[in-house]
């Protein structure tokens, strides 16, 4: 394993997830924090990355776009908004730069236009990068199997009232490995809201519920509900530093990698399970 230290610029670093990004590449011994970038006229570019996230002077400057940063990264690492997402991507596929993307919200074309992109660059695509969230995906799509159609299937998922997308990606993806574990479709059989006289719930519909409150930073339940009992099984995210961790192990993973689209399943040794 080489010891030359990878090189990791941060799209958005001064926002509340890249600030956390920034400290967690800092602190991982394989990772340099090298770069950070933001929208043109963000009020901080030219600050120091680390006197913006609190953690004092690391004689790195915020600068302004992806163009500022791209020529020196080994790796991007990007959380920001899924139109920005999907501009960098492009980017990286000129550059051949890889990139970490854990934006949520991308769309069904967004998702097939990254595969296509992603022959000319390593890219790891998650909706959550924390460790236990990818561990609930494995463990929900197997309980669902065993249990079968006997069982009928609800998530909840909460979140701060300032996030942008609805439901959560992750609550899409524990609705999606649900699913297919139950050979089903998502798009066919998703509930996304109830209210009035709807009459009996089918058997075959997967409901998937949002709260959006204070300052919530990210909790998401799965119930199986039979006759006479339930299981639940529930992730609570008690800061966002689980997500930036866990981008920054996905930063280290992916460097050097074969040209590919790759996720949380494959840095984490997940996707034979």
């Amino acid at each position: 394993m080489s010891t030359t230290p990878i090189k990791v610029a941060v799209a958005g670093a001064a926002g509340r997830m890249g600030k956390r990004i920034c400290d967690m590449v800092r602190r991982h011994n394989r990772l340099s924090l090298t770069g950070g970038f933001e929208r043109a006229g963000h009020p901080d570019i030219g600050r120091d990355l680390g006197e913006i996230a609190g953690f004092g002077p690391v004689g790195v400057a915020l600068s302004e776009g992806i163009d500022s940063v791209i020529d020196t990264a080994d790796v991007i690492i990007d959380f920001t908004f899924h139109t920005a997402t999907m501009e960098f991507a492009r980017r990286a596929a000129e550059t051949h730069t890889a990139l970490v993307i854990g934006t949520t919200g991308l769309s069904a074309d967004d998702l097939a236009e990254l595969r296509d992109l992603a022959q000319n660059f390593a890219c790891v695509q998650a909706p959550n990068m924390a460790v236990g969230v990818n561990v609930l995906f494995r463990i929900a799509a197997k309980v669902a199997a065993i249990l079968g159609d006997g069982y009928d299937v609800e998530i909840v998922e909460a979140h701060h009232r300032l996030k942008k997308d609805a439901p959560s990606g992750t609550a899409l993806k524990l609705g999606e490995m649900v699913a297919e574990a139950l050979g089903r479709d998502l798009d066919e059989v998703g509930v996304f809201a109830r209210h009035g006289i709807i009459g009996e719930r089918t058997q075959r519909e997967i409901g998937i519920q949002t709260i959006r409150a204070g300052d919530i930073v990210g909790e998401h339940t799965v119930y199986f509900a039979g006759a006479g009992e339930r299981l639940e099984l529930t992730h609570r995210a008690h800061s966002r530093d689980n997500f930036a961790r866990g981008a920054a192990v996905a930063a280290a993973w992916v460097a050097g990698r074969e040209n590919g689209l790759y996720s949380m399943f494959d840095v984490l040794g997940l996707a034979d399970l």
